[in-house]
Protein backbone atom coordinates (compact mmCIF):
# COMPACT_ATOMS: atom_id res chain seq x y z
CA UNK A 1 0.00 0.00 0.00
CA UNK A 2 1.29 3.46 -1.29
CA UNK A 3 2.03 5.71 1.65
CA UNK A 4 1.38 9.48 1.60
CA UNK A 5 4.30 11.53 0.70
CA UNK A 6 5.39 13.37 4.84
CA UNK A 7 5.66 16.65 4.91
CA UNK A 8 8.35 18.70 6.54
CA UNK A 9 7.90 21.05 9.63
CA UNK A 10 9.22 24.19 10.63
CA UNK A 11 11.34 22.04 13.44
CA UNK A 12 12.73 19.77 10.93
CA UNK A 13 16.67 20.47 10.07
CA UNK A 14 16.72 22.70 6.46
CA UNK A 15 17.26 21.02 3.64
CA UNK A 16 20.98 20.66 2.50
CA UNK A 17 20.86 22.63 -0.63
CA UNK A 18 19.29 25.28 1.29
CA UNK A 19 15.51 25.31 -0.39
CA UNK A 20 13.44 27.98 -0.57
CA UNK A 21 13.25 30.40 1.93
CA UNK A 22 11.05 33.39 1.20
CA UNK A 23 12.25 35.58 3.96
CA UNK A 24 16.15 35.19 2.69
CA UNK A 25 14.89 36.11 -0.79
CA UNK A 26 13.49 39.37 0.36
CA UNK A 27 15.91 40.21 2.20
CA UNK A 28 18.59 39.55 -0.48
CA UNK A 29 16.58 41.23 -3.51
CA UNK A 30 13.73 43.09 -1.95
CA UNK A 31 15.66 47.02 -2.59
CA UNK A 32 15.82 45.47 -6.36
CA UNK A 33 12.22 45.97 -6.55
CA UNK A 34 11.89 49.03 -8.77
CA UNK A 35 14.97 47.72 -11.05
CA UNK A 36 13.11 44.43 -11.64
CA UNK A 37 10.27 45.65 -12.29
CA UNK A 38 11.80 47.87 -14.97
CA UNK A 39 13.77 44.94 -16.45
CA UNK A 40 11.44 42.48 -16.36
CA UNK A 41 7.47 43.86 -16.37
CA UNK A 42 6.01 47.08 -17.57
CA UNK A 43 8.84 49.63 -17.58
CA UNK A 44 6.31 52.26 -17.60
CA UNK A 45 4.99 51.74 -13.71
CA UNK A 46 8.38 52.83 -12.07
CA UNK A 47 8.80 55.65 -14.33
CA UNK A 48 5.35 56.87 -13.28
CA UNK A 49 5.58 56.46 -9.83
CA UNK A 50 9.36 58.23 -10.15
CA UNK A 51 7.86 61.41 -12.25
CA UNK A 52 4.99 61.67 -9.34
CA UNK A 53 7.23 60.69 -6.80
CA UNK A 54 5.08 57.67 -5.50
CA UNK A 55 8.06 55.33 -5.65
CA UNK A 56 7.94 54.60 -2.01
CA UNK A 57 9.01 51.45 -0.48
CA UNK A 58 5.98 50.14 1.87
CA UNK A 59 8.02 47.48 4.82
CA UNK A 60 4.36 46.34 5.66
CA UNK A 61 0.94 47.18 6.26
CA UNK A 62 -2.07 46.43 8.67
CA UNK A 63 -6.16 47.18 8.45
CA UNK A 64 -5.98 50.88 6.52
CA UNK A 65 -2.54 51.91 6.98
CA UNK A 66 0.73 51.57 5.24
CA UNK A 67 4.02 51.98 6.79
CA UNK A 68 7.72 52.25 5.16
CA UNK A 69 11.16 51.57 6.59
CA UNK A 70 10.83 54.65 9.01
CA UNK A 71 7.82 53.60 10.23
CA UNK A 72 6.15 56.35 9.08
CA UNK A 73 2.15 55.38 8.87
CA UNK A 74 0.59 56.14 5.45
CA UNK A 75 -3.69 56.43 4.98
CA UNK A 76 -4.78 54.09 2.66
CA UNK A 77 -7.45 55.83 1.03
CA UNK A 78 -7.38 53.31 -2.19
CA UNK A 79 -7.71 49.90 -0.86
CA UNK A 80 -5.77 48.09 -3.97
CA UNK A 81 -8.75 49.86 -6.67
CA UNK A 82 -11.33 48.80 -3.95
CA UNK A 83 -10.12 44.91 -3.64
CA UNK A 84 -8.77 45.73 -0.07
CA UNK A 85 -12.67 46.25 1.26
CA UNK A 86 -11.86 44.59 5.07
CA UNK A 87 -8.19 46.11 5.21
CA UNK A 88 -5.20 44.52 4.83
CA UNK A 89 -4.40 41.35 6.28
CA UNK A 90 -7.69 40.58 8.12
CA UNK A 91 -6.98 38.00 11.22
CA UNK A 92 -10.76 35.78 9.85
CA UNK A 93 -8.94 35.73 6.64
CA UNK A 94 -5.85 35.04 7.36
CA UNK A 95 -6.64 31.84 9.99
CA UNK A 96 -9.27 30.80 7.11
CA UNK A 97 -6.16 30.76 4.82
CA UNK A 98 -4.02 29.01 7.18
CA UNK A 99 -6.88 26.25 7.93
CA UNK A 100 -7.34 25.98 4.55
CA UNK A 101 -3.46 25.58 3.53
CA UNK A 102 -3.66 22.49 6.72
CA UNK A 103 -6.55 20.98 5.31
CA UNK A 104 -4.30 19.84 2.70
CA UNK A 105 -7.45 19.28 0.72
CA UNK A 106 -8.02 17.53 -2.77
CA UNK A 107 -8.44 20.20 -4.47
CA UNK A 108 -9.03 20.43 -8.29
CA UNK A 109 -9.36 17.24 -9.01
CA UNK A 110 -11.80 18.13 -11.52
CA UNK A 111 -13.85 14.77 -10.98
CA UNK A 112 -15.62 15.49 -7.86
CA UNK A 113 -17.22 18.30 -5.76
CA UNK A 114 -15.85 19.83 -3.28
CA UNK A 115 -17.90 21.81 -0.11
CA UNK A 116 -16.37 24.87 -0.06
CA UNK A 117 -17.49 26.38 -3.55
CA UNK A 118 -21.41 25.23 -3.09
CA UNK A 119 -21.12 26.89 0.74
CA UNK A 120 -19.44 29.53 -0.83
CA UNK A 121 -22.07 30.07 -3.49
CA UNK A 122 -24.90 29.47 -0.87
CA UNK A 123 -23.58 32.80 1.13
CA UNK A 124 -23.27 34.93 -1.74
CA UNK A 125 -26.80 33.78 -3.31
CA UNK A 126 -28.48 34.80 0.42
CA UNK A 127 -27.84 38.86 -0.69
CA UNK A 128 -29.87 38.35 -4.05
CA UNK A 129 -32.64 35.88 -3.41
CA UNK A 130 -34.17 36.59 -6.86
CA UNK A 131 -30.73 34.41 -8.60
CA UNK A 132 -30.04 30.74 -8.40
CA UNK A 133 -26.54 29.93 -9.58
CA UNK A 134 -23.12 31.70 -9.40
CA UNK A 135 -20.10 30.45 -11.77
CA UNK A 136 -16.96 30.76 -9.82
CA UNK A 137 -13.52 32.66 -12.09
CA UNK A 138 -10.30 34.46 -10.81
CA UNK A 139 -10.84 38.40 -11.83
CA UNK A 140 -13.49 41.16 -12.30
CA UNK A 141 -12.82 40.94 -16.02
CA UNK A 142 -13.42 37.09 -15.98
CA UNK A 143 -16.69 37.41 -13.94
CA UNK A 144 -17.80 40.58 -16.60
CA UNK A 145 -17.10 37.90 -19.61
CA UNK A 146 -18.85 34.72 -18.15
CA UNK A 147 -21.69 37.29 -17.84
CA UNK A 148 -21.15 38.87 -21.69
CA UNK A 149 -21.11 35.27 -23.09
CA UNK A 150 -23.90 33.99 -21.04
CA UNK A 151 -26.21 36.59 -22.11
CA UNK A 152 -25.20 35.92 -25.65
CA UNK A 153 -26.02 32.27 -25.77
CA UNK A 154 -29.48 32.23 -23.49
CA UNK A 155 -31.01 35.00 -25.63
CA UNK A 156 -29.39 34.15 -28.87
CA UNK A 157 -28.45 37.69 -29.47
CA UNK A 158 -25.14 39.26 -30.58
CA UNK A 159 -25.03 42.54 -29.14
CA UNK A 160 -24.33 44.36 -25.81
CA UNK A 161 -25.00 47.93 -24.55
CA UNK A 162 -23.13 49.57 -22.52
CA UNK A 163 -22.79 53.31 -20.71
CA UNK A 164 -20.66 55.66 -21.42
CA UNK A 165 -17.58 55.93 -19.33
CA UNK A 166 -18.06 52.75 -18.09
CA UNK A 167 -15.26 50.37 -17.29
CA UNK A 168 -15.77 46.61 -16.63
CA UNK A 169 -12.39 45.08 -17.48
CA UNK A 170 -9.63 44.90 -20.09
CA UNK A 171 -9.53 41.21 -21.74
CA UNK A 172 -11.50 40.80 -25.11
CA UNK A 173 -14.96 40.69 -24.10
CA UNK A 174 -14.92 43.39 -21.26
CA UNK A 175 -12.83 45.95 -23.40
CA UNK A 176 -15.69 45.56 -25.77
CA UNK A 177 -17.74 46.94 -23.05
CA UNK A 178 -15.35 49.82 -21.63
CA UNK A 179 -16.09 52.89 -22.03
CA UNK A 180 -12.78 54.02 -22.08
CA UNK A 181 -11.34 55.24 -25.79
CA UNK A 182 -7.89 54.71 -23.99
CA UNK A 183 -8.35 51.17 -22.65
CA UNK A 184 -9.47 50.40 -26.55
CA UNK A 185 -7.54 52.26 -28.61
CA UNK A 186 -4.91 49.97 -30.87
CA UNK A 187 -7.21 46.91 -29.79
CA UNK A 188 -9.34 46.47 -32.28
CA UNK A 189 -11.74 45.10 -33.63
CA UNK A 190 -13.36 44.47 -30.55
CA UNK A 191 -17.44 42.79 -30.08
CA UNK A 192 -20.17 44.66 -32.08
CA UNK A 193 -21.12 46.39 -28.77
CA UNK A 194 -22.78 49.70 -28.48
CA UNK A 195 -22.57 51.98 -25.64
CA UNK A 196 -25.33 54.53 -24.42
CA UNK A 197 -25.43 57.03 -22.37
CA UNK A 198 -25.88 56.34 -18.59
CA UNK A 199 -29.39 57.42 -17.39
CA UNK A 200 -30.58 57.70 -20.88
CA UNK A 201 -33.74 55.24 -21.39
CA UNK A 202 -34.50 56.72 -25.07
CA UNK A 203 -31.13 55.82 -25.85
CA UNK A 204 -31.48 52.33 -24.67
CA UNK A 205 -35.45 52.06 -26.36
CA UNK A 206 -33.66 52.84 -29.76
CA UNK A 207 -31.12 50.05 -29.76
CA UNK A 208 -33.45 47.54 -27.91
CA UNK A 209 -35.98 48.00 -30.94
CA UNK A 210 -33.76 47.07 -33.25
CA UNK A 211 -33.72 42.95 -31.69
CA UNK A 212 -30.14 41.86 -31.67
CA UNK A 213 -29.54 43.12 -28.14
CA UNK A 214 -28.83 40.60 -25.31
CA UNK A 215 -27.88 42.68 -22.14
CA UNK A 216 -27.40 46.02 -20.99
CA UNK A 217 -24.54 45.95 -18.78
CA UNK A 218 -24.04 48.83 -15.97
CA UNK A 219 -22.06 49.80 -13.15
CA UNK A 220 -24.69 51.28 -10.39
CA UNK A 221 -22.07 53.70 -9.50
CA UNK A 222 -19.48 54.22 -12.54
CA UNK A 223 -16.01 53.83 -11.47
CA UNK A 224 -14.32 56.50 -13.62
CA UNK A 225 -15.90 59.50 -12.44
CA UNK A 226 -17.87 58.31 -9.85
CA UNK A 227 -21.25 58.84 -11.41
CA UNK A 228 -24.52 57.37 -10.06
CA UNK A 229 -27.20 55.93 -12.34
CA UNK A 230 -30.00 58.85 -12.30
CA UNK A 231 -32.95 57.49 -9.51
CA UNK A 232 -35.38 55.17 -11.17
CA UNK A 233 -33.27 54.47 -14.10
CA UNK A 234 -31.95 50.64 -13.16
CA UNK A 235 -35.35 50.02 -12.48
CA UNK A 236 -36.68 51.34 -15.99
CA UNK A 237 -34.01 49.90 -17.62
CA UNK A 238 -34.54 46.31 -16.67
CA UNK A 239 -38.51 46.58 -17.49
CA UNK A 240 -37.75 47.48 -20.26
CA UNK A 241 -35.05 45.41 -21.10
CA UNK A 242 -37.12 42.49 -20.63
CA UNK A 243 -40.27 43.55 -22.85
CA UNK A 244 -37.61 43.52 -25.43
CA UNK A 245 -36.19 40.09 -24.01
CA UNK A 246 -32.69 41.32 -23.22
CA UNK A 247 -31.18 40.84 -19.78
CA UNK A 248 -29.77 43.42 -17.23
CA UNK A 249 -26.18 42.45 -16.61
CA UNK A 250 -25.18 44.78 -12.99
CA UNK A 251 -21.49 44.88 -12.91
CA UNK A 252 -20.60 45.15 -8.90
CA UNK A 253 -16.67 44.32 -9.10
CA UNK A 254 -16.51 47.68 -7.02
CA UNK A 255 -19.24 48.50 -5.92
CA UNK A 256 -20.49 45.31 -4.60
CA UNK A 257 -20.12 43.91 -0.82
CA UNK A 258 -20.81 46.84 0.85
CA UNK A 259 -18.67 49.81 -0.62
CA UNK A 260 -21.85 51.96 -1.36
CA UNK A 261 -23.80 51.42 2.23
CA UNK A 262 -25.47 48.57 0.73
CA UNK A 263 -24.41 44.92 0.06
CA UNK A 264 -24.90 45.76 -3.70
CA UNK A 265 -25.24 49.52 -5.25
CA UNK A 266 -28.35 48.57 -7.23
CA UNK A 267 -30.12 47.69 -3.77
CA UNK A 268 -30.18 51.35 -3.58
CA UNK A 269 -33.17 51.26 -5.77
CA UNK A 270 -36.17 49.32 -4.79
CA UNK A 271 -37.40 46.94 -6.84
CA UNK A 272 -34.28 46.19 -8.95
CA UNK A 273 -33.34 42.46 -9.78
CA UNK A 274 -30.84 41.88 -12.37
CA UNK A 275 -30.46 38.71 -14.64
CA UNK A 276 -26.95 38.54 -13.86
CA UNK A 277 -24.69 39.76 -11.35
CA UNK A 278 -20.69 40.11 -11.45
CA UNK A 279 -19.01 40.49 -8.31
CA UNK A 280 -15.11 40.15 -7.43
CA UNK A 281 -12.32 42.35 -5.77
CA UNK A 282 -13.36 42.45 -2.24
CA UNK A 283 -14.73 38.79 -2.29
CA UNK A 284 -10.77 38.15 -2.39
CA UNK A 285 -9.89 39.31 1.60
CA UNK A 286 -7.00 40.74 -0.70
CA UNK A 287 -5.26 37.45 -0.35
CA UNK A 288 -6.52 35.02 -3.36
CA UNK A 289 -8.02 36.54 -6.65
CA UNK A 290 -11.77 35.26 -7.31
CA UNK A 291 -14.82 36.62 -9.37
CA UNK A 292 -17.85 35.29 -9.41
CA UNK A 293 -20.89 35.46 -11.60
CA UNK A 294 -24.52 35.35 -10.38
CA UNK A 295 -27.66 34.24 -12.67
CA UNK A 296 -31.20 33.19 -12.81
CA UNK A 297 -31.47 29.22 -12.80
CA UNK A 298 -32.34 29.42 -16.27
CA UNK A 299 -29.72 31.30 -17.93
CA UNK A 300 -27.43 28.59 -16.38
CA UNK A 301 -29.98 25.87 -17.91
CA UNK A 302 -29.30 27.06 -21.61
CA UNK A 303 -25.47 27.65 -20.90
CA UNK A 304 -25.26 24.08 -19.78
CA UNK A 305 -28.09 21.95 -21.41
CA UNK A 306 -26.64 18.84 -21.37
CA UNK A 307 -23.94 17.01 -20.38
CA UNK A 308 -21.81 17.10 -22.85
CA UNK A 309 -21.62 21.47 -22.61
CA UNK A 310 -20.87 20.54 -18.87
CA UNK A 311 -17.07 21.99 -19.62
CA UNK A 312 -18.89 24.72 -22.10
CA UNK A 313 -17.65 27.15 -19.59
CA UNK A 314 -14.87 27.11 -17.11
CA UNK A 315 -11.57 27.98 -15.45
CA UNK A 316 -9.15 26.04 -14.43
CA UNK A 317 -8.84 28.18 -10.97
CA UNK A 318 -12.44 28.65 -10.60
CA UNK A 319 -13.34 27.44 -7.04
CA UNK A 320 -10.18 26.88 -5.61
CA UNK A 321 -9.96 26.01 -1.97
CA UNK A 322 -8.17 28.98 -1.32
CA UNK A 323 -10.23 31.42 -3.10
CA UNK A 324 -13.37 29.89 -1.22
CA UNK A 325 -12.13 30.08 2.18
CA UNK A 326 -11.04 34.04 1.13
CA UNK A 327 -14.91 34.61 0.43
CA UNK A 328 -16.49 32.78 2.90
CA UNK A 329 -14.28 34.19 5.57
CA UNK A 330 -15.02 37.99 3.66
CA UNK A 331 -18.36 37.34 4.30
CA UNK A 332 -18.43 36.71 7.48
CA UNK A 333 -16.34 39.44 8.65
CA UNK A 334 -18.92 41.64 6.76
CA UNK A 335 -21.53 40.58 8.93
CA UNK A 336 -19.64 40.40 12.09
CA UNK A 337 -18.48 43.67 11.69
CA UNK A 338 -21.58 45.08 10.48
CA UNK A 339 -19.62 46.31 7.76
CA UNK A 340 -21.91 47.37 5.12
CA UNK A 341 -24.26 49.88 7.63
CA UNK A 342 -20.37 51.52 8.65
CA UNK A 343 -19.46 52.00 4.93
CA UNK A 344 -23.10 53.98 4.98
CA UNK A 345 -22.24 55.62 8.17
CA UNK A 346 -18.54 56.32 7.41
CA UNK A 347 -19.03 57.43 3.96
CA UNK A 348 -22.05 60.03 4.81
CA UNK A 349 -19.88 61.19 7.87
CA UNK A 350 -16.84 61.90 4.72
CA UNK A 351 -19.35 63.09 2.19
CA UNK A 352 -21.19 65.91 4.82
CA UNK A 353 -17.37 67.05 5.84
CA UNK A 354 -16.23 67.45 2.32
CA UNK A 355 -19.32 68.93 0.83
CA UNK A 356 -18.96 71.74 3.38
CA UNK A 357 -15.67 72.51 1.79
CA UNK A 358 -17.28 73.76 -1.51
CA UNK A 359 -18.43 77.12 -0.95
CA UNK A 360 -14.83 77.58 0.60
CA UNK A 361 -12.66 76.61 -2.12
CA UNK A 362 -13.11 77.96 -5.68
CA UNK A 363 -11.56 74.95 -7.25
CA UNK A 364 -13.97 71.90 -5.45
CA UNK A 365 -16.88 72.19 -7.68
CA UNK A 366 -18.60 68.92 -6.03
CA UNK A 367 -18.92 65.64 -3.67
CA UNK A 368 -20.37 63.13 -4.62
CA UNK A 369 -21.05 59.03 -3.97
CA UNK A 370 -22.54 56.32 -1.79
CA UNK A 371 -21.26 54.67 1.24
CA UNK A 372 -17.24 54.38 1.11
CA UNK A 373 -17.20 55.38 -2.78
CA UNK A 374 -16.22 59.46 -2.86
CA UNK A 375 -15.76 61.60 -5.80
CA UNK A 376 -14.17 65.07 -5.25
CA UNK A 377 -14.98 67.02 -8.46
CA UNK A 378 -12.49 70.11 -9.54
CA UNK A 379 -13.64 73.15 -11.79
CA UNK A 380 -12.77 76.04 -12.91
CA UNK A 381 -12.38 79.10 -10.35
CA UNK A 382 -14.59 82.55 -10.39
CA UNK A 383 -11.84 84.62 -9.29
CA UNK A 384 -9.13 85.67 -12.42
CA UNK A 385 -5.97 84.84 -10.81
CA UNK A 386 -7.04 81.24 -10.39
CA UNK A 387 -8.71 80.94 -13.51
CA UNK A 388 -4.92 81.66 -15.23
CA UNK A 389 -3.87 78.99 -13.33
CA UNK A 390 -6.24 76.40 -13.81
CA UNK A 391 -6.06 77.58 -18.10
CA UNK A 392 -2.55 76.64 -17.66
CA UNK A 393 -2.96 72.98 -16.45
CA UNK A 394 -6.06 72.40 -18.71
CA UNK A 395 -4.38 73.78 -21.95
CA UNK A 396 -1.61 71.25 -21.24
CA UNK A 397 -4.07 68.01 -20.08
CA UNK A 398 -7.12 67.68 -18.75
CA UNK A 399 -6.76 65.90 -15.05
CA UNK A 400 -3.31 67.93 -14.11
CA UNK A 401 -5.30 69.54 -11.44
CA UNK A 402 -6.35 66.17 -9.63
CA UNK A 403 -3.13 65.02 -9.93
CA UNK A 404 -1.57 67.94 -8.82
CA UNK A 405 -3.86 67.64 -5.54
CA UNK A 406 -3.31 63.78 -5.42
CA UNK A 407 0.52 64.34 -4.91
CA UNK A 408 0.96 66.18 -2.06
CA UNK A 409 -1.94 64.35 -0.30
CA UNK A 410 0.64 61.16 -0.35
CA UNK A 411 3.94 63.90 0.07
CA UNK A 412 2.87 65.90 2.49
CA UNK A 413 0.36 63.98 4.21
CA UNK A 414 0.98 60.26 3.57
CA UNK A 415 -2.24 59.81 2.46
CA UNK A 416 -2.47 57.85 -0.63
CA UNK A 417 -5.11 58.62 -3.20
CA UNK A 418 -6.03 58.32 -6.96
CA UNK A 419 -7.33 60.29 -9.89
CA UNK A 420 -10.46 58.73 -11.04
CA UNK A 421 -9.86 58.28 -14.39
CA UNK A 422 -7.58 59.74 -17.56
CA UNK A 423 -8.33 63.35 -18.45
CA UNK A 424 -10.93 63.43 -15.47
CA UNK A 425 -10.90 66.31 -12.76
CA UNK A 426 -12.20 64.11 -9.99
CA UNK A 427 -10.34 62.13 -6.79
CA UNK A 428 -11.70 58.98 -6.27
CA UNK A 429 -12.00 58.04 -2.45
CA UNK A 430 -12.49 53.89 -2.25
CA UNK A 431 -10.90 53.26 1.70
CA UNK A 432 -11.52 49.65 3.55
CA UNK A 433 -14.22 49.50 4.99
CA UNK A 434 -13.35 48.97 8.48
CA UNK A 435 -12.30 53.25 8.44
CA UNK A 436 -13.80 55.53 10.98
CA UNK A 437 -13.78 58.70 12.32
CA UNK A 438 -10.50 59.30 12.86
CA UNK A 439 -9.49 58.62 9.56
CA UNK A 440 -11.78 60.89 8.20
CA UNK A 441 -10.85 63.01 10.44
CA UNK A 442 -7.49 62.64 9.09
CA UNK A 443 -8.04 63.16 5.38
CA UNK A 444 -9.96 66.49 6.08
CA UNK A 445 -7.70 67.70 7.74
CA UNK A 446 -4.93 67.13 5.57
CA UNK A 447 -7.35 67.72 1.92
CA UNK A 448 -8.01 71.12 3.60
CA UNK A 449 -4.48 71.75 3.98
CA UNK A 450 -3.93 71.24 0.36
CA UNK A 451 -6.97 72.99 -0.85
CA UNK A 452 -5.46 76.21 1.11
CA UNK A 453 -2.02 76.08 -0.40
CA UNK A 454 -4.02 75.69 -4.23
CA UNK A 455 -5.66 79.05 -3.68
CA UNK A 456 -2.76 80.79 -2.33
CA UNK A 457 -1.47 80.94 -5.83
CA UNK A 458 1.80 79.70 -4.88
CA UNK A 459 4.47 77.44 -3.07
CA UNK A 460 5.54 74.02 -3.82
CA UNK A 461 2.09 72.87 -4.98
CA UNK A 462 1.95 74.86 -7.91
CA UNK A 463 5.69 74.15 -8.66
CA UNK A 464 5.16 70.70 -8.91
CA UNK A 465 2.05 71.71 -11.43
CA UNK A 466 4.47 73.58 -13.63
CA UNK A 467 6.57 70.10 -13.93
CA UNK A 468 3.48 68.15 -14.65
CA UNK A 469 2.47 71.21 -17.13
CA UNK A 470 6.17 70.62 -19.16
CA UNK A 471 5.82 66.25 -19.11
CA UNK A 472 2.29 66.96 -20.36
CA UNK A 473 3.53 69.03 -23.31
CA UNK A 474 7.21 67.22 -23.47
CA UNK A 475 4.48 64.02 -24.33
CA UNK A 476 2.67 65.63 -27.18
Amino acid sequence: MTQPPQHRTAADPPHPDGGFDLNRLLAERGGERYALHTRHLNHQLPRMLRTIGFDRVYERAEGAYFWDADGHDYLDMLAGFGVMGLGRHHPVVRKALHDVLDASLADLTRFDCQPLPGLLAERLLAYSPHLDRVFFSNSGTEAVETALKFARYATGRPRVLYCDHAFHGLTTGSLSVNGEAGFRDGFAPLLPDTAVPLGDLDALERELRRGDVAALVVEPVQGKGVYEAPPGYLAAAAELLHRHKALLIADEVQTGLGRTGDFYAHQHEPGVEPDLICVAKALSGGYVPVGATLGKDWIFQKVYSAMDRVLVHSASFGSNAQAMAAGLAVLSVIEDEKLVARARTTGDLLRTRLAGLVDRYEFLADVRGRGLMTGIEFGRPSSLALRGRWAMLQTARKGLFAQMVVVPLLHKHRILTQVSGDHLEVIKLIPPLIIGEPEVDRFVTAFTAVMDEAHSGGGLLWDFGKTLVKQAMAQR
